[in-house]
Protein backbone atom coordinates (compact mmCIF):
# COMPACT_ATOMS: atom_id res chain seq x y z
CA UNK A 1 0.00 0.00 0.00
CA UNK A 2 1.54 3.34 -0.78
CA UNK A 3 2.06 6.02 1.99
CA UNK A 4 -0.97 8.56 1.16
CA UNK A 5 1.01 11.45 3.20
CA UNK A 6 3.69 12.58 0.56
CA UNK A 7 6.48 14.72 2.41
CA UNK A 8 6.13 18.18 1.50
CA UNK A 9 9.75 19.99 0.60
CA UNK A 10 8.08 23.33 -0.16
CA UNK A 11 8.65 26.50 1.49
CA UNK A 12 6.84 26.47 4.75
CA UNK A 13 4.29 29.31 4.28
CA UNK A 14 3.70 29.72 8.23
CA UNK A 15 7.26 30.29 8.08
CA UNK A 16 7.26 33.04 5.58
CA UNK A 17 4.23 34.71 7.41
CA UNK A 18 6.40 35.02 10.73
CA UNK A 19 9.06 36.54 8.64
CA UNK A 20 7.10 38.90 7.32
CA UNK A 21 4.56 39.83 10.37
CA UNK A 22 8.44 39.90 12.65
CA UNK A 23 9.68 42.50 9.88
CA UNK A 24 6.32 44.35 9.83
CA UNK A 25 6.95 44.97 14.20
CA UNK A 26 10.59 46.05 12.84
CA UNK A 27 9.22 48.72 10.34
CA UNK A 28 6.98 49.78 13.52
CA UNK A 29 9.46 50.37 15.56
CA UNK A 30 11.93 51.97 13.14
CA UNK A 31 9.61 54.75 12.82
CA UNK A 32 10.12 55.87 16.71
CA UNK A 33 14.18 55.68 16.53
CA UNK A 34 15.69 58.95 17.22
CA UNK A 35 17.69 59.05 14.21
CA UNK A 36 17.82 61.14 11.45
CA UNK A 37 14.68 60.88 8.87
CA UNK A 38 17.23 59.92 6.01
CA UNK A 39 18.31 56.92 7.90
CA UNK A 40 14.88 55.58 8.90
CA UNK A 41 13.56 55.92 5.21
CA UNK A 42 16.23 53.99 4.17
CA UNK A 43 15.35 51.28 6.55
CA UNK A 44 11.96 51.17 5.57
CA UNK A 45 12.78 51.21 2.16
CA UNK A 46 14.97 48.25 2.42
CA UNK A 47 12.90 46.36 5.13
CA UNK A 48 9.67 46.68 2.26
CA UNK A 49 11.55 45.60 -0.30
CA UNK A 50 12.76 42.60 1.50
CA UNK A 51 9.41 41.84 2.33
CA UNK A 52 8.05 42.00 -1.43
CA UNK A 53 10.51 39.71 -2.33
CA UNK A 54 9.44 36.95 -0.10
CA UNK A 55 5.77 37.31 -1.39
CA UNK A 56 7.41 37.50 -4.89
CA UNK A 57 9.48 34.27 -4.01
CA UNK A 58 7.40 32.13 -2.35
CA UNK A 59 3.49 33.25 -2.45
CA UNK A 60 3.79 34.10 -6.34
CA UNK A 61 6.16 31.27 -7.09
CA UNK A 62 9.12 33.30 -8.73
CA UNK A 63 11.78 30.96 -6.88
CA UNK A 64 10.49 28.42 -9.01
CA UNK A 65 10.41 30.18 -12.06
CA UNK A 66 12.76 30.28 -14.85
CA UNK A 67 15.20 32.96 -14.92
CA UNK A 68 13.41 34.82 -17.65
CA UNK A 69 10.34 35.05 -15.42
CA UNK A 70 12.68 36.30 -12.65
CA UNK A 71 13.93 39.44 -15.49
CA UNK A 72 10.80 40.03 -16.27
CA UNK A 73 9.59 40.62 -12.60
CA UNK A 74 12.74 43.34 -11.92
CA UNK A 75 12.19 45.35 -14.90
CA UNK A 76 9.47 47.44 -13.31
CA UNK A 77 12.14 47.83 -9.70
CA UNK A 78 15.18 48.63 -12.33
CA UNK A 79 12.97 51.59 -14.52
CA UNK A 80 11.74 53.00 -10.65
CA UNK A 81 15.27 53.16 -9.91
CA UNK A 82 16.27 54.66 -12.87
CA UNK A 83 13.45 57.12 -12.76
CA UNK A 84 14.48 58.27 -9.18
CA UNK A 85 18.22 58.37 -10.05
CA UNK A 86 16.69 60.76 -13.37
CA UNK A 87 14.80 62.88 -11.97
CA UNK A 88 16.81 63.46 -8.06
CA UNK A 89 19.00 66.02 -9.50
CA UNK A 90 15.52 68.60 -10.48
CA UNK A 91 13.97 67.91 -6.86
CA UNK A 92 17.66 69.04 -5.32
CA UNK A 93 17.98 72.16 -7.15
CA UNK A 94 14.12 73.75 -6.94
CA UNK A 95 14.05 75.94 -4.59
CA UNK A 96 11.72 74.61 -1.02
CA UNK A 97 8.76 77.24 -0.11
CA UNK A 98 8.04 76.65 3.20
CA UNK A 99 5.14 79.01 5.44
CA UNK A 100 7.51 81.10 6.76
CA UNK A 101 8.94 81.99 3.39
CA UNK A 102 5.28 82.40 1.64
CA UNK A 103 3.48 84.54 4.17
CA UNK A 104 0.01 85.67 3.20
CA UNK A 105 -2.05 87.70 5.43
CA UNK A 106 -5.58 87.24 5.87
CA UNK A 107 -7.86 90.25 4.31
CA UNK A 108 -9.42 92.85 6.44
CA UNK A 109 -12.61 94.03 6.85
Amino acid sequence: MAESHAEHHGPSYMAIFWYLAVLTVVEIAVIFLPIPKLAIGVMLVAMASAKAALVALYFMHLRLETKTLGYIALTPVVIGALLVLALLPDSLEAPHQTAATKKIEAPKH
